[in-house]
């Protein structure tokens, strides 16, 4: 697993510096090597039998590929729409492998959703405006990623801060891609915060899976 970290630091800090620089084509190469990378991290730090929540992490880090890497494949047009798609099934998929864990999550104190319907109704309320016959989608989308990060508490801080941190990156693609908020150097705090949503999750999955599973024991009599 060190040696997949590695390659996960590597090609993290030459994606990262090409945003920097505007380095377009090696930021594009390097963009769609970090979910392998991820993926190849979560392997090689569990062991077989991999279960439900390792399973489900690498479908939803296939998906997070294809978000990366097809729109790029598509006409302009249709590009915001397919990486959407391929990351609203993404985030499902997390969804589905964090729900086990669901009353280990903030979900068992009610109070503590606020923040994350207040940052979904926002971040919809804002888009709103220029979303036009997208805006449906946003909301559904938005309704998914909120899920998810609620869910992923479940699986302790570093997984409810990647969550969160997931919640703030795609915020940032919305409010750039409706006109509200363009950052300097966009795509730099895009993938930063994107790619250390995903390496919290991916650690802290590796982290629950190599908990020991409680035995059970037959009754007798």
């Amino acid at each position: 697993m060190r040696l997949a970290l590695l390659v996960v630091a590597v090609v993290s800090s030459v994606h990262l510096g090409a945003q920097l620089l505007g380095a377009v084509m090696i930021s594009g190469v390097t963009q769609v090597l970090l979910m392998p990378a991820l993926a190849m991290v979560l392997w090689t730090g569990t062991t077989a039998p991999r279960g439900r929540l390792v399973v489900l992490t690498l479908g939803a880090l296939g998906l997070s590929w294809v978000g990366d890497a097809v729109p790029r494949l598509l006409p302009e047009s249709q590009s915001f729409v397919g990486m959407l798609a391929a990351f609203l099934v993404a985030h499902l998929l997390y969804a589905a492998a964090f729900w086990p864990r669901r009353h280990r999550s903030v979900l068992a104190r009610p109070s503590l959703l606020v923040p994350y319907v207040a940052a979904a109704v926002l971040i919809c309320a804002l888009c709103a405006g220029q979303a036009g016959p997208l805006l449906p989608a946003i909301i559904v989308y938005a309704a998914a990623i909120v899920i998810m990060a609620v869910l992923a508490t479940g699986l302790g801080a570093r997984a409810g801060i990647g969550g969160a941190v997931f919640v703030v990156s795609d915020s940032l693609i919305a409010l750039d891609a409706f006109g509200v908020l363009t950052l300097p150097v966009q795509g730099f705090w895009v993938m930063s915060t994107y790619m250390l949503a995903q390496l919290l999750l991916v650690l802290s999955v590796r982290r629950v899976a190599a908990e020991p599973r409680p035995t059970r024991v037959a009754r007798t009599g």
